[in-house]
Formats: C-alpha cells, sequence, structure tokens
C-alpha cells in the first residue's frame, strides 16, 4: 500500500474509552447489557482503533454504525472520518451517545447524528445523507439480517467492515463446497465479494461473551454483475433458500417446491447450466442467478 492509499491518521480529538469509562457509564444510568438486544461492549481503544483502520474509511466517508452502545467505536471513528450516523434501537443509550462525545470529543460533537431506530427495519428516509460505509459490532443474535438488509436499502454503501461472532464471520465468508457454505454466504456474495478481516478476543467486550468474535469485510461490487433490484433479488434470494432448505438433498429433489415439481426443477436447472444431482453448497452466487432467470 503506497503512502496514498493509506487511512487517514486519528485527529487525537477523542478521549476513547476504557474498561472503567465503559462501566462507569453504564452504571451512571443504569444501562443494563441484555441478551436480547445482543449487547457486549467493546472497551479497549487499541481494538476499535484496529477495527477503523481496517475498514480502511476516510475523511471522506460518511459511516454508518450500527449498535454504537456506549460510543467505543462511535469515538474512534469520528477521530478520523467527518460524519458518522448511528443507529441505536436502545433508546437510553441513544439518548446518552451525543452526550458522550461532546464530553469526550467537543470539537467533534456535530460530526455524529443518532437514528433511534431498528436497524432491522430503518429505511432510507430515516438515514440522514448517503452512508458510503458499514462499520459496526453487530448485535450477533441479528447480525446477518441486519447486514443484508442495509446492503438491500442502502445502495449508497460501498464496503462494510462488521465485528459478528467468529462462527457467522467465518460462514459468511466461506467459499462453495464448504462444510459451513451456506445461505448467509451466497447472499453476501451476491452484494460483494466478502473476506475474514482478523479475530477479536472475549477479554475486550464488557460483558465477556461465551462465544469467540471476528471481523468480515464486504466490498460491493463496482459495477454489479447482475441486477440488484428488489424484484430480482427476492426471486434469488427465494432460489437460495429453497435449496438450502433440504441442504443433503440433491438440488432436483431440494427444489422441487420452487419449481412446482421436481421435473420442473431439472428442467430449469438444466437449463441454467447445472446438473439436477448437485447440491445447494457447491453453487456460487452467479449459479443461483443463472437459476432464478430460467423460465418457470
Amino acid at each position: 500500500m503506497s503512502d496514498a492509499e493509506l487511512p487517514p491518521a486519528a485527529r487525537g480529538q477523542a478521549a476513547l474509552l476504557g474498561p472503567a469509562e465503559v462501566r462507569a457509564l453504564a452504571e451512571e444510568f443504569g444501562v443494563r447489557p441484555t441478551k436480547q438486544l445482543g449487547q457486549n461492549f467493546v472497551h479497549d481503544a487499541n481494538t476499535v482503533r484496529r477495527i477503523v483502520a481496517t475498514a480502511g474509511v476516510g475523511r471522506d466517508d460518511t459511516v454508518l454504525e450500527v449498535g454504537p452502545g456506549l460510543g467505543s467505536l462511535t469515538l474512534a471513528l469520528l477521530d478520523v472520518v467527518d460524519r458518522v450516523v448511528a443507529v441505536e434501537i436502545d433508546p437510553n443509550l441513544a439518548a446518552r451517545l451525543p452526550r458522550t462525545v461532546a464530553d469526550r470529543a467537543p470539537e467533534l460533537a456535530d460530526r455524529l447524528t443518532v437514528v433511534g431506530a431498528d436497524a432491522m427495519r430503518v429505511t432510507p428516509s430515516e438515514i440522514p445523507g448517503e452512508p458510503t460505509a458499514l462499520v459496526a459490532n453487530l448485535p450477533y443474535n441479528v447480525a446477518v439480517p441486519v447486514l443484508l438488509h442495509l446492503f438491500s436499502e442502502l445502495p449508497s454503501l460501498r464496503t462494510a467492515l462488521v465485528m459478528v461472532q467468529a462462527e457467522v464471520a467465518d460462514r459468511l465468508a466461506a467459499s462453495p463446497g464448504s462444510k459451513i457454505y451456506g445461505v448467509p454466504s451466497v447472499k453476501a456474495n451476491f452484494f460483494g465479494s466478502v473476506r475474514r478481516a482478523g479475530a477479536v478476543g472475549r477479554a475486550v467486550f464488557w460483558p465477556v461473551p461465551k462465544v469467540e468474535s471476528g471481523l468480515v469485510r464486504i466490498d460491493r461490487y463496482a459495477k454489479p454483475p447482475w441486477p440488484v433490484d428488489d424484484e430480482h433479488r427476492r426471486r434469488v434470494f427465494a432460489v437460495i433458500d429453497a435449496a438450502f432448505a433440504q441442504r443433503r438433498k440433491t438440488l432436483r429433489a431440494a427444489l422441487g417446491g420452487w419449481a412446482g415439481s421436481p421435473a420442473n426443477a431439472e428442467r430449469r436447472l438444466l437449463e441454467a447450466g447445472i446438473a439436477p444431482s448437485s447440491r445447494g453448497e457447491t453453487l456460487d452466487a452467479a449459479a443461483f442467478v443463472r437459476l432464478a432467470s430460467t423460465h418457470p
């Protein structure tokens, strides 16, 4: 990477949160992490700096952060980019975040917008501007649906660097033929190229989670190799869901319900250039797109 390609250095204008500050904030405002909302707060400054650096975001990016929690990652992002839009479902945390930023990064506070909403259902009209990058510690129990929803609804998103459960990160980045390749792998690859971007230890969270964590990166295709409009995406996702609903069956059998009968499934598979005896786990996103485009 040349000097011109290096991400911009942090301004050094944000006082990042450490373990003591995270616990003090939580106690002061009665915030109790809930399993229902998948809340585990990062309290290690080096980790949030690494996430921001790995995201490769620059001054001109508008970063969408989901689940900012107490603001650990938000502060690190504001120290690098010019605009952060944070979507927070917890009303207590959403109300507190601007004050935290004003206290710990007063010169950067006007660069933050907080949207109190459910990221699973948030619409483009609720998001100010056009976010170019998603950088987030996603709630682990809804990470994949949130990721797919945002890539579907916000075409301005060029990249995503998200922290998720390590097992989910592996599934998202899995290649065809792998035992862990499945619905999340294909659907994420529908939007762009996907790769693992590192591991994150349990000790950097409060409370300490029971699972390992990992970073995964998605780079949206600069020139999509297939239509990505809602109607086409729904048709492709329907055949993906059908193919993996009966993972052990051949596609001829597994897609019988989707196509109307096993015979129709075989005809459409052959039209798409796919062996009827193959299984969903062997097909890449392009093959599912061809299959969805065959004549009913």
